[in-house]
């Protein structure tokens, strides 16, 4: 079989390398997953470039994110068989309940292998089944983007609801689907980007309003303005130190700003976190979710009929183009490796 692998020199330095080797066989208690379709997500980005925290110290696999058919059973699996579609979990382990930090050990395309190759092994507990009304392809860009939408919006405090209003930073993956999660839901939904065109885009997922930063650099009064006054009941924090000031002075009375992503950096953000105590408001880090989540994602995106949105597909030989894509940030929704 063919993969690519993430070639480490020990110096920080990493070099992405397509190779054959021998297709594994399932141990007792794995399935061996052709795997069809993967996505990237930014966090692969700083997996290849060593910044990832979920990164490990030697060669990889990358990629979190794919979905194939069973093409194997091991010893002892009884739930799953040859032919099934599935999609595989970010947090190999992390079955349900409370985050523990030992998840991270098995973090798929860092700590351990993911899922950039034509066959992958997995233990049974860490795949689910792919929604019928969805492809293989589409089912690729569920296990992160998705999965973390999902768990910001519909498990960590109170499920978002009708009346409620939702902020999504950005047109990337996580921001997209927290748009259509939220619409779905019934709330009011504001989303920002650089671009009139992605904005544009939004508007066919039936966004309420929209924001250009670039022409409203203080997109912050902007939300206020465009919520009477009250700002929004969750914020989909995705930019890290360069953007948190805003999102504070963004979010509701008793609302709550999901902490998820780092495009603006690590440095420590220079902020006033005042605004969090005078609007009793809440800041939740989130991190992917659980299986036991993704299976009740999967039951809500059926019911609603709700389709990822793909914005770019690549042939497994132009994986690191794919990479050049997700780095230009010029992408609305998801970018696909097709297997």
């Amino acid at each position: 079989m063919k993969r690519f692998l993430l070639k480490r020199d020990g110096n920080g330095g990493c070099e992405a390398i397509a190779e054959e080797c021998k297709t594994p066989t399932p141990s007792a208690g794995e399935v061996l997953v052709k795997i069809e379709a993967c996505s990237l997500n930014y966090r692969d980005l700083l997996v290849k470039s060593g910044l990832s925290a979920s990164g490990g110290g030697g060669d990889v696999v990358p990629l979190s994110d794919g979905a194939g058919v069973i093409a194997q059973v091991g010893e002892g699996v009884t739930k799953w068989q040859e032919g099934d579609s599935v999609a595989l979990t970010f947090f190999r382990d992390w079955e349900d309940g409370p985050f523990e930090t030992r998840y991270h050990q098995a973090a798929r395309g860092g700590s351990c292998d993911g899922v950039l190759a034509e066959y992958v092994t997995a233990p049974a507990h860490s795949i689910v089944q792919v929604p019928k009304h969805l492809t293989t392809l589409e089912a690729s860009t569920l296990p992160c983007a998705a999965l973390t939408a999902w768990h910001a919006l519909m498990e960590r405090t109170r499920s978002v609801q009708k009346g409620d209003t939702v902020l999504c930073l950005g047109t990337g993956g996580v921001s997209v689907f927290a748009l259509q999660i939220a619409k779905a839901a019934g709330a009011k939904v504001i989303i920002t980007s650089s671009s009139d065109e992605k904005l544009s885009r939004a508007g066919e997922l039936g966004v309420d309003e929209t924001i250009n930063y670039r022409k409203h650099e203080a997109w912050d009064k902007q939300v206020r303005e465009l919520t009477g006054g009250c700002g929004a009941d969750y914020v989909i924090e995705v930019g890290g130190p360069g953007t948190l000031e805003r999102s504070l002075n963004s979010v509701a009375a008793g609302g709550v700003i999901y902490q998820i992503g780092v495009l603006t950096g690590f440095d420590p953000p220079q902020v006033s976190l005042f605004p969090l105590v005078t609007h009793n408001a809440d800041i939740n880090g989130i991190y992917v979710g659980s299986r036991a989540m993704f299976g009740r994602m999967n039951a809500f995106l059926s019911g609603h009929g709700i389709h990822p949105v793909i914005n770019e597909e690549y042939s497994f030989g132009d994986a690191l183009k794919a990479y050049a894509s997700m780095e230009a940030s010029r992408h609305f929704g998801k970018i696909v490796v097709k297997i």
